[in-house]
């Protein structure tokens, strides 16, 4: 059996993916600028970044698969992180209010310094109209502070969801099923039954 997987990340919903899907991990948060290059897209900024955190865990631990991935949400045109504050939450849920968005995920699977593979995951959601008491609301409760887009679609957010296509688990901020196959096609026998594994 492998030994479980490094996840490079500190988010709460992506370990509960992992735990969900039954594969063994552990963490060690990655510590990456996340500023985005003017210019780029929300694919080649997920991609990039994701590429990043999981190089320097790598660096961490010689012969350890490590997953990293990193969550944006675009729409008209704009690409929206993590909140710095409650009021560029505001802004952001003023933005999103009414409208279909995407979000965008990218993941890499790797080991020492090689590069591994990725992907980059999309899908789309689209939000109700917000009042600005339920913006109010929102933003008071805490949860939109340290997610892409300042909604958890999983979350208290979920009651201003109306639509979600593709992948639900990428809206959360780590694609399943992506996961899952970048395992399984990774070419280590041992991997690939960790991707097996139930809890």
């Amino acid at each position: 059996m492998a030994l479980p997987l490094i996840l490079a990340s500190s988010s709460p919903r992506r370990a509960e993916i992992l735990r969900t899907l039954g594969i063994p991990f552990q963490v060690d948060q990655a510590d990456v600028d996340e500023a985005l290059v003017d210019g780029e897209s929300a694919e080649a900024a997920a991609g990039r970044l994701a590429d990043a955190k999981a190089a320097e865990v790598a660096r961490r631990h010689p012969g350890r698969w490590i997953l990293a991935a990193d969550t944006l949400v675009c729409c008209r045109g704009s690409i929206l992180g993590k909140p710095r504050d409650d009021e560029d939450a505001r802004r952001m849920l003023r933005v999103l209010s009414g409208r279909r968005h995407r979000v965008v995920t990218g993941v890499r699977l790797c080991r020492d310094d090689v590069p591994g593979s990725g992907l980059v995951e999309q899908s789309r959601v689209g939000i109700a109209p917000l009042s600005e008491e339920e913006i109010d609301w929102y933003v008071a409760t805490g949860e939109p502070r340290d997610k892409a887009g300042a909604y958890a679609v999983q979350g208290l957010g979920s009651r201003f969801i109306e639509t979600v296509e593709g992948s639900f688990t990428n809206v959360m901020g780590l694609p399943a099923r992506a996961v899952y196959l970048l395992m399984k096609d990774a070419g280590d026998s041992a991997l690939g039954l960790l991707a097996l594994s139930s809890p």
